[in-house]
């Protein structure tokens, strides 16, 4: 299992640290020389601007590198290497996704939180000590804070294995059918509106509202929000579940 980890770490390093690297070393300047009142109001702002595409540019680097991965369980010729490695199919399947995630949110969690220590060296000390005095000081701000934080790493690894679910149905049950990758988008459709669907099991707690097709519950305060993200999680777990399945049938590589 650690050299699962290992080849799958590696094989998202690739893209992802050169483009982190610069990413960091310059927010990290620019975020010194501005605490240090060492930057004028122009450069301030071009530190604010380059921020933010340094945002977007981290976010391909971390798709392009999450794409590498993914083609190391699905593509040949390293996928060849997978189907004869004595290991359940499973255990690659997790070392890659928790590869994934780790680098990704990590990535996206720095270059995201130097974008807002530039914008409050733009807008001034007093204006970020009167934020983070009120964050700190308010419980209510604080537990929000965390359960949102959650939601968004467990809505994250459910958008993952729908993907890799999807390729996993592609590649084992449509491969001999005409369109095998419209089939795999409908079935990825498939999946996101079952998990609209499984909504419907927390409207005992919250109001939940439809839009068409689709149900949007309405995480109001109480059990509601950790509910819903454990909800999240055990939909990623199914998919996990069943995409292990997928993978330790015959795939078309």
């Amino acid at each position: 299992m650690k050299a699962q980890f290992k080849y799958a770490f590696l094989a998202g390093f690739y893209v992802r640290l050169p483009v982190f690297a610069v990413i960091f070393i310059m927010n990290t300047v620019f975020i010194t020389l501005g605490s240090l009142g060492l930057l004028p109001f122009a450069a301030h702002v071009t530190a604010v601007s380059l921020g933010g595409v340094a945002i977007a540019v981290m976010m391909a680097a971390d798709i392009i590198s999450d794409v590498i991965i993914i083609r190391r369980m699905f593509f040949a010729p390293v996928a060849y290497l997978h189907a004869l490695t004595p290991v359940p199919r499973g255990k690659i399947l997790f070392a890659s996704v928790i590869a994934m995630a780790v680098m990704d949110l990590i990535s996206m969690a720095v270059v995201i939180s130097s974008e807002v220590w530039l914008s409050f060296n733009l807008a001034g000390s007093g204006v970020g000590e009167i934020f983070w005095s009120t964050v700190l000081t308010d419980a209510s701000i604080i537990v929000y804070s965390f359960l949102s934080i959650l939601l968004l790493i467990a809505c994250y690894f459910l958008v993952v294995m729908v993907v890799l679910f999807s390729i996993a149905m592609k590649k084992s049950i449509f491969y001999k059918m005409p369109a095998s990758g419209f089939m795999a988008f409908l079935a990825a459709c498939g999946c996101f509106y079952i998990v609209s669907l499984l909504q419907l099991l927390l409207s005992p707690f919250s109001e939940v509202q439809r839009y068409g097709l689709l149900f949007i519950l309405n995480l109001g305060g109480g059990v509601t929000f950790p509910l819903y993200i454990l909800l999240t999680l055990l939909e990623a777990i199914a998919l996990f579940i069943l995409t292990s399945k997928l993978l330790e049938r015959k795939i078309n590589i």
